[in-house]
């Protein structure tokens, strides 16, 4: 076959090592020295052989040089939703330190589906990824899945939702200070049959989230009845759903502490249109600070969970434990910021 001649196969396949050789007739290795620039090789043929891979756009196999060197230069990141503000800015976080050190990212994204999260982590290891930065999703109750990873000596890093049972670095907000906080700042507004929105309890921000408004509504000795906390999935539709439910039951709240922001917003618009007015008749607070809570009418009152710092720290933590030294599993825990809106601020004040 001449040189620079196409291949007469299928020419939707990637070039190969083995194209380039065939039609320089040479061998694959001589053809992996030149473009390595690597000792071997005359300049006269390393000259042709790149040019013919510039114009037959032969891309190398990243997971093949991956495994020539041991570590493939990528970073896997799995989150549940990257519509998500939250996880849009702690992917923001991952990049920058990971673009610092000349690392790539791969973003999953399971839907909060545990099955799609299990093929995930199996593409990753596939992929040879030199470590996983992961938040469980909200079916996620087996973790076998990460195990595996761990077995194979791979950095995982946990952030935001996290198992509880392994011994791995992790990235949180203090989810029990701020709830804790948001409820009482609710509470000193005036209002007292607060209800809460919480996710499932197996997961660790949801089950502290809780925790906080608990604790907050015990220190101001205001009964939490058991139809006061509404399990849900937190999403815009679960929020109106279930505050529809709690009106058709003929319970009606002064407000209403969510532990997502988008829930918060169903319940919101919801009560709008039942003719509540917020936040003189009902007050509403949600988590996680998403764009849209400081644009809708009322804006709504959250907590700022610093997402692109822990993505930061997540990218840190995963290059202290690729630099090969044994370091034992480290927690970070972060501040959680409480944002006062107007959702949240009652006018007439009268908690004694």
């Amino acid at each position: 076959m001449a040189p620079g001649k196409k291949r007469p196969d299928n020419m939707n396949k990637p070039v190969t090592i083995k194209d380039l050789a065939a039609i320089l007739h040479t061998t694959p290795s001589t053809i992996s020295r030149a473009l390595r620039d690597k000792e071997g090789v005359g300049s006269e043929m390393r000259n042709r052989i790149k040019a013919l891979a510039k114009k037959m756009d032969y891309q190398p196999n990243a997971v093949a040089a991956g495994l020539r060197k041991g570590k493939s230069d990528t970073i896997g990141v799995i989150v549940p939703r990257v519509n998500r503000d939250f996880f849009s800015g702690v992917i923001a976080g991952i990049e920058e330190v990971a673009y610092e050190n000349q690392y790539s990212v791969i973003i999953c994204q399971t839907h909060d589906q545990i099955e799609r999260e299990r093929e995930y982590v199996e593409t990753l290891l596939s992929a040879r990824v030199d470590g996983i930065l992961a938040s469980i999703s909200l079916e996620t109750n087996n973790y076998d899945h990460f195990k595996k990873a761990m077995k194979k000596g791979i950095p995982l890093i946990f952030f935001d939702r996290i198992p509880g049972e392994m011994k791995v670095s992790r990235i949180e907000i203090d989810d029990y200070k701020g709830a804790f906080r948001v409820v009482q700042h609710m509470i000193e507004n005036g209002y007292r049959k607060i209800i809460h929105f919480a996710g499932p309890d197996y997961l660790n921000v949801y089950r502290n989230r809780k925790e906080g408004y608990l604790a907050a509504m015990q220190k101001y000795g205001l009964p939490v009845e058991k139809e006061m906390i509404i399990y849900n999935n937190l999403t815009l539709e679960a929020g109106r759903e279930s505050m529809k439910q709690l009106l058709d039951n003929d319970i009606v709240p002064d407000a209403l502490f969510s532990a997502s922001d988008y829930a918060a917003l169903g319940a919101l618009l919801f009560m709008q249109e039942k003719g509540y007015h917020i936040p003189g008749e009902f007050g509403v607070a949600g988590f996680s600070n998403e764009k849209f809570t400081s644009y809708i009418t009322p804006p709504l009152t959250t907590v700022d969970q610093h997402s692109r710092e822990m993505g930061r720290y997540c990218t840190e933590l995963f290059l202290k434990e690729r630099s090969g030294d044994k370091i034992p599993p480290e927690k970070i825990v972060l501040s959680p910021e409480l944002l006062i809106r107007q959702s949240t601020q009652k006018t007439d004040k009268n908690f004694n």
